[in-house]
């Protein structure tokens, strides 16, 4: 099926946190393939794993020395063909996070580019013989990053890198780069991954320095998108776009460029709904996210790896989020974002963190979720930066929380073993135990989520509720719609939903935090407790 993506649960995971299966203290293929049984029953269907290739380990992986290999602290390729054959006969698909922005410093080619002016790969990154004169225009992590020039002593030149100085960036302005990045893309596409998570994707395709395409930049994302297609014909693109909206449309193309795009911008206004608790913010996103074409997708968020960046918002408006979700400067990351779990955020109170996934899995597009979240895991701000929320999976009450056998200090991550999320409290042995726990809510609605591919693949409307706190949005598709109602606030609402002209011979409802009188015991008056949630099914009257 060619548009595969728009009716899956995507779960994003790093192998070193997620499960040891070797009992070396480093998460690995033989723990996520002995975990897969629990993904399938959790109605997970993609994977998007984080890197895995060798790597200093300077940025979790995303600083890459040989795109070709797989670190062997979590394994090696048979491991993982015998992880894609075991994900297929559970009808999972796997995505392959792909950093094509930079390489590490460590890398064979940055290392032959720095030693040897008249290499090949010199010409494989940017550099500058002078001083460049935008030594510190765009630094993206502020205090940990002071320019996004380094110079180097054995090149004799400056070199450019978005990010920290050990990644250095790679000129797509030279089609040699391009080639061999396709040569990478096909290796893993011949092994069987179902397409790749592309790192960074506006900084691949931006002037930087003194070079300059050869014609429109973004042909670089549509040759990757020929070449993926031409070995894989539903193989996905999905890129990282962290941009203003009505850009979205040039990194989509005509259906030629990326298939889905992570949704920075909802996630930046979902934020905002939950912190003001209005659901003008939520209006304000559909009516100004781009209408896609058919095979065009957005991927839907709520936290992932990184910082929550709220960097779409106003100064007020991040002032608002802050104010409810990062009272403290410890919270807080580079000046625009917070690095805390959903879970902590919401003081670990279940309907709002049971509203806010609602939300995620009825919004227009493909969710993601992150490791961890079906359980409200926690986070360790006592962590550098960005690893406060990059600690171990919890699987057990047990001191080793069921991760791996070997003693806690040979751990590559840390484990929350204190605090209200601990792992003693707060696990998946104990909530698979428990009917009632967040882990089998997260699973019923992710199969009910399935039933639904409307809010998939249909075209959204805002509803109007007479409620500020209260919203409803419905999504189109053929003779069937699926309508979602969410009220943001602690507080019972009652309402009517304005429907206009459209004409149902069926509601049903299909999930809900509570049970609630039909539509028609009520003359079509709805109620929803505090932070409650309904979705229905809808289906039109035909003619003749």
């Amino acid at each position: 099926m060619a548009n595969w993506y728009t009716n899956v649960v995507i779960y994003s995971l790093h192998l070193e946190a997620f499960r040891d299966g070797n009992g070396d203290g480093i998460g690995d293929l033989k723990g996520l393939r002995d975990s897969l049984d629990y993904l399938a029953s959790l109605g997970i269907t993609c994977l998007w794993l984080q890197p895995f290739y060798p790597s200093p380990q300077r940025d979790n992986g995303y600083d890459v020395t040989d795109y070709l290999a797989i670190d062997p602290r979590y394994g090696d390729l048979g491991d993982f063909v015998t992880l894609l054959e075991h994900a297929e006969q559970r009808n999972i698909r796997v995505l392959l996070d792909l950093p094509l922005n930079h390489t590490s410093i460590d890398h064979p080619w940055f290392q032959e580019a720095r030693r040897d002016p008249s290499s090949r790969y010199r010409d494989f990154y940017y550099w500058s013989r002078e001083e460049p004169k935008n030594l510190r225009d765009n630094p993206i992590f502020g205090e940990e990053q002071e320019s996004n020039w380094t110079y180097d002593e054995e090149a004799g030149a400056w070199y450019y890198h978005t990010f920290y100085k050990h990644q250095p960036d790679l000129n797509y302005t030279n089609p040699a780069v391009l080639e061999e990045m396709e040569k990478v893309m096909g290796f893993w596409l011949r092994l069987g991954v179902a397409g790749f998570r592309l790192d960074a994707v506006p900084h691949m395709v931006r002037a930087k320095g003194s070079k300059r395409f050869d014609g429109d930049p973004h042909d670089v994302l549509r040759a990757i998108r020929r070449f993926v297609e031409e070995h894989r014909r539903d193989a996905v693109l999905l890129g990282e776009v962290d941009t203003e909206p009505d850009e979205y449309q040039n990194y989509f193309g005509q259906e030629d460029q990326l298939n889905v795009l992570l949704n920075f911008y909802l996630c930046n206004y979902l934020f905002l709904a939950f912190a003001t608790r209005r659901s003008s913010a939520l209006q304000h996103v559909l009516e100004t996210l781009p209408v896609t074409l058919p095979y065009d997708q957005y991927g839907n968020f709520l936290r992932n790896h990184d910082e929550l960046d709220l960097e779409r918002l106003s100064e007020e408006d991040r002032q608002k989020v802050y104010e409810a979700y990062a009272p403290d400067e410890e919270m807080r990351a580079f000046g625009r974002g917070i690095r805390r779990r959903l879970a902590p955020m919401f003081e670990g109170d279940r309907r709002q963190i049971q509203m806010a996934h609602s939300l995620l899995f009825t919004m227009p597009g493909t969710p993601v979720v992150r490791y961890g979240d079906e359980i409200g895991m926690g986070d360790d701000l006592s962590l550098h930066g960005r690893d406060s929320v990059r600690t171990v999976m919890q699987w057990t009450d047990h001191d080793n929380a069921g991760f791996s056998t070997a003693p806690r200090e040979r751990w590559a991550r840390t484990l929350i073993d204190s605090g209200p999320f601990r792992n003693d409290k707060i696990n998946v042995a104990d909530q698979r135990r428990d009917p009632e726990s967040l882990l089998h809510w997260f699973a019923r609605a992710i199969h009910v989520r399935h039933e639904l591919p409307e809010f998939g693949e249909g075209e959204p409307e805002v509803i109007e509720t007479g409620c500020a706190d209260v919203f409803a949005h419905l999504c189109r598709s053929g003779d069937s719609s699926a309508l979602a109602v969410h009220n943001l606030s602690p507080e019972t609402r009652r309402f009517r939903l304005d429907l206009g002209h459209e004409e149902l011979d069926v509601a049903l409802e299909m999930f809900a935090d509570a049970r609630y009188d039909r539509l028609d015991q009520n003359d079509g008056a709805l109620e929803l407790g505090p932070y409650g949630f309904r979705w229905f099914k809808l289906e039109h009257l035909l003619e003749g």
